[in-house]
């Protein structure tokens, strides 16, 4: 994956989006992932490091070495990370494709929202299969943006998505991924997978997940791509701020959203 293939860029607003995101979902998707002290996990896909936190938090015996192809990202990370008070991670420039590890070298592999934004994850998961040791385990967490349901429903609010859905599969990604991790991480050749959905659902009894995740995740995420959006005519400008406005809309009292992310574990 090249820099431009990231549909969302790498923008500072960007940058603290992925981070409200992985800290509103934390217990969501990572209540479950932990690895034994003294066992070597690779993070594959890194990105800012807004994962990295709670993996090193949830397992601070283990040995985290974390990879992205950006390296403006993994000063990001670093950063994070040497904030956060962790020293169990280390962080290297490296691509998928070409991994500089050894063949089964590895106990763990954990990857989140990072298949999504390759053209060949099939082939992704192939490579990153072959560092790890047999016996060991594979985590894979994507969404699924054709998950995403709220009310008041809106037709604009439905084609703003499309558009993130579109430019993303321009770009070589597959933003409605999550439905098929099973069969992806099955054909890699990993042991019994497991898939499970894990849904977000909102609504203003809720408040945090109204702040943390429809208004500055999700919908944060589809205004994103705006500039784009309306460049390549998938939606003219004043169509795609109703949509967005209309998803703010569901964070309103009488509103609701609803969201899938799948979560995949298997064996080597």
């Amino acid at each position: 994956m090249t820099n431009h293939d990231y549909v969302h860029g790498y923008t500072e607003r960007e940058s603290l989006r992925l981070v409200d995101q992985a800290t509103t979902l934390t217990d969501l998707l990572h209540s479950d992932t932990a690895y034994s002290p003294g066992s070597h996990v690779l993070e594959a896909g890194c990105g800012v490091g807004a994962q990295t936190v709670t993996l090193a938090a949830n397992s601070p015996g283990a040995r985290i070495t974390s990879v992205d192809i950006s390296e403006d990202s993994l000063r990001v990370a670093r950063e994070r990370v040497a904030a956060a008070g962790f020293t169990n991670v280390t962080f290297q420039q490296a691509d998928i494709f070409n991994l500089p590890f050894a063949s089964e070298s590895l106990d763990h592999l954990f990857l989140c929202f990072v298949l999504e934004h390759l053209p060949r994850p099939d082939e992704a998961l192939a490579r990153l299969k072959r560092v790890v040791k047999p016996g060991g385990t594979v985590t894979v967490i994507e969404g699924d943006h054709g998950s995403a349901y709220f009310h008041p429903d809106s037709l604009a609010a439905r084609r703003a998505i499309q558009c993130l859905i579109d430019l993303q599969a321009q770009a070589g990604g597959n933003s409605l991924i999550g439905r098929q991790l099973y069969p992806l991480v099955s054909a890699a050749g990993f042991r019994h997978v497991r898939v499970s959905p894990r849904m977000v659902y909102v609504d203003s009894s809720r408040p945090a997940l109204v702040e943390g995740f429809t208004k500055k995740t999700f919908t944060a995420m589809v205004e994103g791509v705006r500039a784009q959006a309306v460049a390549v005519k998938l939606m003219d400008a004043a169509a795609f701020d109703q949509g967005v406005a209309d998803l703010y809309r569901t964070a309103e009292a009488d509103g609701t959203f609803c969201y899938t992310f799948f979560k995949a574990v298997g064996e080597a």
